[in-house]
């Protein structure tokens, strides 16, 4: 697989290039965060909802697990974290094969249930404000997306 990688320098770079990406998803879109806590996940995901037209304030689902918003096409932030048994059937595929976009932090504690064409987003901090993102396009419509934005 292509493993595309950039360093952002602070939160205005994470969220512009996290909104840049929003404006390029399609509905059935997935998109897996994995990040240290306060890698800055949220952070992209409120750049990639103002990519999308979403008006209303993101912040992490930690305790509801998802959270939906209405833009462009709805946003559903999944936050995983707390899911204590990932073979539970809790419904993720209707979201996967929804009209959205899809974003899920913590992805890789539901491994079995994602889908196999999707985005797979690592942020890691190199400073206090800077970042190292590096993505992982699995399927061709996200091999062309990230040749796109990569650019």
């Amino acid at each position: 697989m292509k493993k595309f990688e950039m360093n952002l320098y602070n939160t205005e770079e994470t969220q512009g290039f996290a909104e840049n990406l929003g404006a390029k998803l399609w509905a059935g879109a997935v998109l897996l965060l994995e990040g240290d806590l306060g890698a800055g996940k949220t952070t992209f995901t409120k750049g990639l909802a103002k990519g999308l037209g979403v008006k209303r304030t993101v912040n992490s689902p930690t305790f509801t697990i998802i959270k939906e918003y209405q833009g462009n096409l709805p946003l559903y932030h999944m936050d995983v974290y707390r899911v204590s048994d990932s073979d539970e059937d809790l419904g993720f595929d209707e979201y996967f094969e929804g009209e959205g976009v899809t974003v899920v932090e913590w992805a890789h504690l539901i491994d079995s249930q994602l889908p196999s064409e999707r985005l797979e987003i690592s942020i890691f901090h190199r400073g206090d404000n800077e970042r190292r993102i590096e993505v992982v396009p699995a399927g061709e419509q996200y091999e062309r997306l990230c040749e796109e934005i990569f650019k």
